[in-house]
């Protein structure tokens, strides 16, 4: 799983697609995709087809002269980039493809949202010299970002990233206080609590997804060990109650009854506040709204962004508003702020909220190039979203840096990037790597031209796992 010819599988795969004699395989698997796509989700039936033509597929490579000679090693990771690309382009059309699916994942955040708020490692039978939440912190992120891939390695990766940090830290802290080495009564208890403390998005569908799409003669050894072990997690949350938490059944009902008002509080919050801004917004003029909209696109440009003093007297002139100031005490931006640090303070809620914004724990050295693009957009939105409340609340907009200069900054990350990759894959070659597919011709290369972006990514996640191991080594 972690050798490195796995992690560059998809580059090879696709470098040898391109070749003439690879004509076949690229109609192959083409008209899999096409006739895969045109039927309706049916998980049994998509899981023994894919399974079956991954197979085939692979067999096929061993008798081709295009892998005459080649390795053990080469022709797994050439089964290893045929499993990527197919289930990539699959992705939209087999994950979480049945709303029973989709039910099953909200329930089970839902339980984890809930159970988070007063689960303690002592309610797992945690012994006091295994407990470092601290330290968990890093098994929590690793598995938060499962989500972020679409093949089914990729997800797999994730847990067994998160599970071996928690296996390093038991045996670490064994080390060090004699005790015997952990087994899996000392872990299952470890990464139950730093599943729910994490609470991945959609874990059901993502572990369906691994289990019905990973190829399964790779899915064996460690690797079915730690997934074997994850699945015991979500049936473990799925059926938590008190006697699985070591507590009085009273005290259960009343922690939940506690966490949903918590939540419902601060859903009701949140709400209260998005309402107070609508109105009014709502009440100014539809020329006022659409130059709001306007300054907030053009965020970066020569204008600092200040109200003008024309848009100050066109809000005094609206009579509701006006009523409504006289009534009501608007809470000031800053005062909004103070409120919502005030309640992230407490760690669970921050878990909690913070879930759905990857990119918040990420590290330079997780990102790839394709999230350049991704973090701009979330950066126009944000700024769109504060300008709005600023102008709604009335209040003056701080100034924001130059789009010139985020752009610079985006060019600069790019560009360290890139010589990350080149590194990955050869740290002793300061040739440039060519990983450009888009220039393929169309007759042998239709099908892969827009992969060197996923051939980067897969570079990518050799570098994040080598920083997953430094900082296990630094645990330690």
């Amino acid at each position: 799983m972690e050798n490195a010819d796995v992690f560059l599988g998809l580059h090879d795969f696709l470098e040898r697609m391109r070749n003439p004699s690879a004509a076949d395989f690229v109609k192959s698997i083409k008209s899999f995709i096409v006739s895969f796509s045109n039927n309706a989700p049916d998980p049994e039936r998509d899981s023994g087809a894919v399974q079956e033509f991954l197979a085939k597929m692979e067999a096929d490579f061993r008798a081709h002269p295009l892998w005459a000679g080649c390795s053990e090693d080469e022709l797994e990771s050439a089964g290893e980039g045929l499993e990527k690309y197919v289930m990539t382009k699959l992705f939209t059309r087999v994950f979480a493809s049945l709303p029973d699916d989709v039910k099953h994942d909200d329930q089970l955040s839902e339980k984890m949202a809930l159970v988070q708020q007063f689960i303690r490692p002592e309610n797992l039978d945690i012994k006091p010299n295994f407990q470092n939440e601290t330290s968990w912190l890093l098994a929590q992120k690793e598995l938060q970002k499962i989500n972020m891939y679409k093949a089914p390695r990729d997800k797999l990766v994730c847990i067994l990233n998160c599970c071996k940090v928690i296996s390093n830290l038991l045996l670490n802290a064994s080390i060090a206080s004699n005790e015997n080495t952990p087994g899996a009564d000392e872990f299952l208890p470890v990464l139950i609590y730093v599943t729910i403390k994490a609470n991945p998005p959609q874990l059901h569908s993502n572990l369906l997804y691994i289990q019905r799409y990973r190829c399964q003669s790779r899915l064996v050894g460690e690797a079915s060990y730690y997934f074997t072990n994850m699945l015991s997690v979500e049936s473990f949350i799925s059926n938590i109650d008190a006697k699985s938490l070591s507590m009085e059944e009273t005290e259960f009902e009343k922690n939940m009854e506690t966490a949903r008002a918590l939540l419902s509080g601060l859903s009701a919050d949140s709400n209260r506040q998005s309402n107070q801004t609508d109105q009014r917004v709502g009440h100014m003029s539809r020329s006022e709204a659409k130059e709001s909209k306007q300054q907030a696109l053009n965020v970066g440009k020569d204008s600092a962004l200040r109200p003008k003093s024309s848009e100050m007297r066109s809000r005094a002139e609206v009579p509701y508003v006006k009523d409504q100031l006289s009534f009501t005490k608007i809470p000031s931006l800053s005062d909004l702020e103070n409120k919502g640090a005030g309640l992230l303070l407490k760690e669970d809620q921050a878990s909690q909220v913070f879930q759905e914004y990857p990119y918040l724990f990420a590290n330079a050295g997780d990102l790839t190039i394709s999230d350049v693009e991704d973090l701009l957009n979330n950066y126009k939105q944000l700024v769109f979203k504060y300008v709005s409340l600023s102008k709604g609340l009335g209040s003056a907009i701080p100034s924001l840096p130059s789009f010139g200069s985020l752009i610079q900054v985006h060019q600069d990350a790019e560009a360290i990037i890139k010589q990350e990759e080149r590194k990955a894959v050869d740290p002793n070659r300061e040739s440039k790597i060519d990983t450009d597919y888009a220039d393929v011709e169309s007759n042998r290369g239709s099908l892969f031209e827009v992969e060197s972006l996923e051939s980067k990514l897969l570079q990518d996640e050799a570098t994040a796992i080598q920083g997953v191991k430094s900082e296990e080594a630094t645990q330690s």
